[in-house]
Parts: structure tokens; sequence; C-alpha cells
């Protein structure tokens, strides 16, 4: 990563909606800026924890070591917070990593000015305490699913949450180049079923296929295949 001038309004972010105007000055004083190239970790699983991040512009994903595989927890775009899953009481170091899906700039804050905030700014604690509870059930649900549900419900899930995520593009396919490797690492599945389940479903006129990006034809139709065994 490399520094950059490049700065957010401090309006945008978690942070920066929850924090108290008086604080603002401080938060500008400390954040630094980092450019990320498409394929660089921002943080790497197991590396000591020292500061969190929050997303400027671009997309990344986060993923956690699985056996000899690899899962990808989630993905993150503008505004969004990385690294707080190393926050503990006592765990030093990051039990995820963060990559960037295209060439994004990050803002980082050391830990303990990060802490700092937490402990002056309650309305941030607040909203970041929310967060954690929406993330754990989310994470609770994937886990369900993954023991529950087929490769095609847990896909057509997928598809859904990040068309929602990334938003839609002029040509009406989700707004994000995702290689098939990664929508199997996040669907919980292998490289060669989540290929097959794609030509499932455009074979079920769900989907179509733009290269590299997928567009939902049938977005009522996916919805229907979530519902499977729930």
């Amino acid at each position: 990563m490399k520094l950059c001038n490049k700065t957010c309004d401090l309006q945008e972010c978690l942070m920066c909606r929850g924090i108290l105007p008086e604080w603002k000055p401080a938060l500008d004083k400390h954040r630094k800026n980092y450019s990320v190239k498409k394929g660089e970790s921002i943080i790497r699983e197991g590396d000591i924890v020292n500061g969190i991040y929050f997303v400027y512009s671009g997309k990344l994903k986060i993923h956690k070591k699985w056996g000899n595989k690899e899962l990808i927890i989630r993905f993150a775009t503008n505004g969004a917070i990385i690294g707080h899953r190393g926050l503990s009481s006592n765990i030093e170091t990051f039990p995820v990593s963060a990559t960037a899906l295209e060439p994004s700039i990050v803002c980082f804050l050391e830990l303990d000015f990060f802490l700092a905030t937490l402990r002056v700014n309650h309305e941030f604690a607040y909203r970041l305490l929310l967060f954690f509870a929406d993330e754990l059930q989310e994470s609770e649900r994937r886990m369900r699913d993954l023991a529950l549900k087929s490769v095609k419900t847990r896909l057509a899930s997928a598809l859904l949450q990040l068309s929602q995520l990334f938003g839609i593009n002029e040509n009406r396919c989700i707004n994000l180049d995702l290689s098939r490797n990664d929508l199997a690492c996040f669907t919980g599945a292998t490289y060669e079923t989540v290929f097959r389940t794609i030509n499932e479903l455009v074979q079920d006129g769900l989907i179509t296929l733009d290269e590299k990006k997928i567009q939902i034809t049938n977005p009522c139709g996916l919805e229907a295949l979530t519902k499977e065994n729930s």
C-alpha cells in the first residue's frame, strides 16, 4: 500500500457518521489514507493488530483460511469498516484477511486512537455495537445455510446479496468483477460445483452472463430459490 493524499469529507463512513463534531479535527489529524492495488492485501490473517481501516473507495473481500481452502466472509465497499474482527481482550492478531478486488483507497487509524474514539464517542460505540450484532446474526445465518441448504440455494442468495451491496451497472449486471473461484469461496462450495450451478441458473432463465459479470434476469425466481429448506 502507498500513502495518498485523497481524503474524505468526514461524513460517509460508519465512524464519521457517529462521532462528535468536536472530535473530527482529531480524526482528521490521526487518519492516514492508502491507495491499494487490485489483488493487494490490506490486512493478513495472523498479523499483529495495529489499527482499523475504513474503505474510502473501491471493493474488497474479507476472507479466512478454512482448512486448505478459503472462505470469503463478506465483501466491503465505500464506508465499510475493516479489521474490527481483531478487536479483542485476549487476541492480538487479525483472524481474517482483507484483499482489494479493484484499485481502492482505505483510511487507517492506529489502534490506540481508535479505542480512544470509542471511549469518547458514545453514539459511535453504540452504532458499532449494533453493527457487530448484525454481523453476528449474518454469520450464524450463513453457517446454518452451509449446513442445511443446497449450493444452488446458497448461490442464489449470494447473487442477490452482491446485487444489493454493489448495485447494478448500465448493462443491468452486478457491478462487480468477481471470479468464479471467489464466488465459490463465498458460497462455501468447490469451483466445479459453482461453475456447474451457474450454468443451471442460466438454463433456468434466472441469470445471464456477460463475460465475467452476471446479470440477474429473474430476481423473483432467485428469491424463491433462497426459501428452499427455510
